[in-house]
């Protein structure tokens, strides 16, 4: 026995550097935690195409089955479906091993309870977490067995393809980067499920096949230094937008006909603007680090927008809380009600073409009069000895000038003209920062530089 601290767990999720911090063992006892803490008797799982995930995924089933539980395995997918499955087949949990957008050498967990609930990060988490680490388990119990429940696929694919109004798409020819990750199965049985229904979409793939060796990079499109080849793809394939997904398709990223990268905070504005449209006075959920363009667009088009902390299980709770019909963030997490209030990559994308087909306008069009008004500078991540020490800093020298103060998550000021947000990072030891203005992209750049040099 043991009670040696497991430093994978982090604020609502398991995410890990391979060997120490998470190997097969550790990953049993998660398993077998998660099981008797929750009770649960069926359990889904999935996994990403990582070369541990597998033997991860395999030990976190062993766990479970100690526990009696039956595993309704997925296999390769996305945490999507993992989410989805877990509602639509009443199951008591599911677990996604998938270490996303991390580094070769990470890899990690996301995890819901019934109905695809998040867990309480304070409550639920910390209890599987000691467990975990004292392995005081009850005795093994009988009937742990492992079920195929891949089928579910055909499902969940409906379920996608239920936020699109067919009729509403025009004529588009979308260029899709998977990223070598595990989106690539899962698209092609919805693009043959879109041509089945007469959608007139034409799609041009890149780095389309699962390969965990990542040989075109680790599939993060947040980052600068991985959009240039999708962007370049955009003009030479001449297309009226691009869309890239992330190692395990929760998220996903636009590139408009020109090959311009459209930051998340004008996704959730398009995405919030659909809602509303569908729904008149319907209420949107957005975080807190960037939200000028969201609450204007929300505005706008008569819903009502509610600010909710950062992190999924956060933005999650919040749509429970509120009903709202969708929820954002800039990160390009996007969470949907009818998808059990939990976040896809997949149904974005389809609800941007479907705004191009009702609007006639391409997505640079629609996103250029936002773009002008509320100037961003994208987050900006610093390492810092003290994140709390930094923030503290930064209120010193600029809360007494600020209009307002918020602290849904780390410290928001806004300044009339311009607003920031500092935070640190729920997942990794950053100091993240946002600042944005209102038709000032001179204040945004001058914020910038002043803060930076705080931290150099």
């Amino acid at each position: 026995m043991t009670d040696a601290p497991l430093t994978c767990f982090k604020a609502y999720d398991i995410r890990g550097r391979l060997g120490a911090e998470l190997n097969e063992d550790i990953a049993r006892r998660i398993g077998r935690a998660y099981g008797q803490v929750l009770g649960a008797r069926r359990v889904v799982l999935g996994r990403d195409i990582r070369p541990t995930s597998a033997a991860l995924a395999q030990a976190v089933a062993e766990g479970l089955m100690a526990t009696g539980a039956e595993i309704l395995d997925l296999g390769l997918c996305g945490t999507e479906e993992v989410y989805f499955a877990t509602g639509h087949l009443g199951a008591d949990g599911g677990i996604c091993v998938t270490a996303s957008h991390n580094p070769m050498d990470y890899n990690g967990m996301k995890l819901v309870q019934a109905g695809s609930a998040p867990l309480d990060p304070a409550t639920t988490m910390q209890a599987i977490r000691a467990l975990a680490e004292s392995q005081a388990f009850a005795a093994p119990l009988p009937g742990g067995r492992i079920t195929d429940a891949s089928a579910t696929r055909a499902a969940y694919v409906d379920r996608v393809l239920s936020f699109v109004d067919i009729a509403a798409l025009r004529p588009l020819h979308i260029l899709v980067n998977a990223g070598n990750g595990a989106a690539g199965p899962t698209f092609d049985v919805i693009a043959d499920a879109l041509a089945a229904r007469n959608a007139p979409l034409r799609f041009t793939r890149m780095h389309h096949s699962p390969d965990g060796s990542f040989p075109n990079g680790i599939p993060n499109p947040l980052l600068p230094e991985n959009q240039p080849p999708t962007a370049q793809a955009v003009l030479r394939e001449k297309a009226d937008m691009a869309v890239a997904f992330d190692g395990d398709f929760d998220r996903c990223f636009f590139f408009d006909h020109d090959g311009q990268f459209v930051p998340g905070e004008y996704v959730v504005g398009l995405l919030a603007e659909v809602f509303c449209a569908k729904e008149p006075g319907a209420t949107i959920i957005h975080d807190p680090r960037v939200i000028l363009a969201t609450q204007a667009a929300v505005a706008a088009a008569g819903g009502r927008a509610v600010m909710a902390r950062t992190g999924h299980a956060f933005l999650k709770q919040a749509l429970r809380d509120t009903g709202a019909v969708y929820g954002g963030e800039m990160s390009a997490h996007h969470y949907f009600r009818d998808f059990f209030a939990c976040d896809s990559g997949m149904v974005p994308w389809l609800l941007v073409a479907e705004l191009m087909g009702r609007s006639g306008q391409s997505l640079a069009d629609l996103l250029a009069a936002r773009r002008a008004a509320f100037p961003s500078s994208g987050e900006i991540n610093f390492r810092v000895p003290d994140v709390r020490a930094a923030i503290a800093e930064v209120e010193s020298r600029y809360a007494p000038r600020a209009e307002s103060r918020d602290t849904t998550d780390g410290l928001s000021l806004d300044f009339g003209t311009w607003r920031m947000n500092l935070r640190g990072s729920n997942t990794e030891p950053l100091l993240r920062l946002n600042v944005e203005s209102r038709a000032r992209p001179d204040l945004v750049a001058q914020a910038v530089a002043e803060i930076s040099a705080l931290f150099a």
